[in-house]
């Protein structure tokens, strides 16, 4: 993530999947509550369990979100308020399914008018610097909201 600088350079992260029944199954991974996944609906699967596809999307919107909670705690950016919105496009490419695009649409509330540069620059820093968008064939396209007071 652009400046930083860890101690290692590579990192590890496990999970587990593990099928339960039908369509479903749990994520796990080690000292964290499990999570019941499912195939989507929009695939004969079953409403109202977490999908792989959601999951996907999510992961883009939270690392858009750490990262720009880093810098913003780097370049002193008070704000009130960081919610954000996702959504992923998934198309039927030459018999392949893919992601083509994901959008983030952060609100972003901050304390001061005069900050309303910085937060765009951090917001525009972080779309670059998200190791999860970095990492992905998918078009991110990050739409922030600066809101003041």
């Amino acid at each position: 993530m652009g400046d930083i600088k860890p101690k290692s350079k590579k990192f590890v992260y496990k999970t587990k999947v593990s099928w339960v029944k039908e369509k479903k199954g749990i994520l796990s991974s080690s000292g964290k509550p499990d999570i019941e996944i499912a195939v989507p609906p929009e695939f004969k699967g079953h409403e109202n369990i977490w999908t792989p596809e959601e999951l996907f999307v999510a992961s883009v919107n939270a690392c858009i979100k750490t990262t720009f909670l880093y810098y913003a705690q780097k370049q002193s950016l008070e704000f009130l308020s960081y919610e954000s919105e996702a959504e992923g496009i998934l198309k039927r490419i030459e018999n392949r399914f893919i992601f083509t695009e994901i959008k983030i649409m952060p609100k972003i509330r901050i304390i001061r008018d005069s900050q309303i540069e910085k937060a765009k620059e951090i917001i525009t820093l972080s779309e670059k610097s998200c190791l999860i968008s970095n990492s992905i064939k998918s078009k991110v396209e990050v739409l922030p909201e600066i809101l003041t007071g």
